[in-house]
């Protein structure tokens, strides 16, 4: 481990020599926390992310008394302290020393202190007037830290939220770039397949007209119906690439894929629908497979959509009451693409099952938090 006697000018290029690099948020926060104990006096820390409605998320931590490591951190998992709250309600502007902090006292009170961790210092991490969440540092038997160290601790902070808000602004051309080859692949589509696909079934549907001999006839009949499948399929894969009406919000989205599928939809909803975009789309694209497992599977051409909109999450079930399957036969039926919804959702923490018997249709339960 590198000597805790660098300069405040050593450390503060070293840090940002190490985030101006990584591109990745969760590994550019451990290494500027990693940097900051090793070049100070502070001998643990650990990063709050704190969202719009005040729910705060642990990013990462370095060198934890074992009383706060316990049980995956369960005490900075959980419950509320002093900083959380002045940091909601505005009143944690810069770096502060922190007289009490009730989660170290509820970690001690079924663990004994043997690394003497007490209190800590708490600066938010913000660029411009954006903020991000908290940075606490801590050393052993320290209840107060001197101007000095908050004034390295509000620079380092500073330096680690600019370089959050270069990341999410990638991040976002990312998602620019994505939407935009989207609808490339989209239009390309539409112009050659799409148009091939409505040729062919122009086609088939004057063979049909051209001939008197039955067997000729059913063979065009047949090509027709599988290329006007192929069209019902195709323009679907357009919509799911280039949505129109997900603009406008996720009920007019569904129901014009509904339009697409040739699926009757009724769609009730519980609460105000003020989703976070990533939530938003997660929980569009889930639906959307699930339609797409009616209209394919199911041999029914209705289905039932409800939503409950609550403080913490969004619950959805999609409804059918088409032939269902047995569930020992998942493995058998890898196009119903239920694997794809579970990945989804587990990706921001949420879940997917559902509920099915032969003959008796099928439910999607999905939960999101947000």
């Amino acid at each position: 481990m590198q000597s805790k006697e660098l300069s405040n000018i050593e450390l503060l290029k070293e840090i940002a020599e190490l985030i101006n690099e990584e591109t990745d948020m969760e590994q550019m926060l451990q290494g500027a926390l990693r940097k900051l104990l090793e070049g100070t006096i502070f001998e643990t820390g650990w990063i709050f992310f704190i969202n719009e409605k005040g729910k705060q998320e642990l990013i990462v931590h370095e060198n934890l008394p074992k009383s706060l490591e316990k049980n995956d951190c369960r005490h900075l998992q959980k419950g509320g302290c002093w900083c959380v709250s002045r940091y909601r309600n505005g009143e944690l502007q810069k770096a502060s020393n922190i007289i009490e902090c009730q989660r170290i006292e509820n970690a001690h009170k079924k663990d004994v202190n043997e690394e003497g961790i007490t209190h800590h210092a708490t600066v938010p991490l913000q660029s411009g007037q954006e903020r991000f969440g908290l940075l606490n540092v801590a050393t052993a038997n320290t209840v107060r830290f001197d101007e000095g160290e908050l004034a390295l601790l509000e620079s380092v902070a500073f330096q680690i939220g600019s370089a959050i808000k270069r990341i999410l602004l990638t991040k976002q051309e990312q998602q620019v770039a994505l939407v935009q080859e989207r609808n490339r692949l989209a239009r390309d589509l539409h112009d050659s397949v799409n148009q091939l696909l409505f040729s062919v079934t122009l086609t088939a549907r004057g063979g049909v007209e051209m001939t008197d001999q039955v067997e000729v006839k059913d063979t065009f009949k047949e090509i027709q119906y599988l290329t006007q499948e192929a069209l019902t399929e195709m323009r679907a894969l357009i919509w799911q690439l280039r949505p129109k009406g997900l603009e406008t919000g996720i009920i007019e989205g569904l129901k014009g894929y509904g339009d697409i599928l040739g699926l009757s939809l009724s769609i009730k909803v519980k609460g105000v629908i003020q989703l976070p975009a990533k939530v938003e789309e997660t929980l569009f694209r889930i639906t959307q497979e699930a339609l797409n497992n009616i209209r394919k599977h199911s041999g029914v051409l209705k289905a039932e959509i409800y939503m409950t909109v609550t403080t913490t999450d969004v619950l959805l079930v999609v409804k059918d009451e088409g032939c269902g399957f047995h569930m020992k036969d998942l493995k058998s039926l890898p196009s119903i693409g239920l694997q794809s919804m579970k990945d989804r959702a587990n990706s921001i923490g949420g879940t997917v099952d559902w509920v099915t018997e032969v003959n008796k249709g099928t439910e999607i339960l999905v939960r999101l938090p947000y």
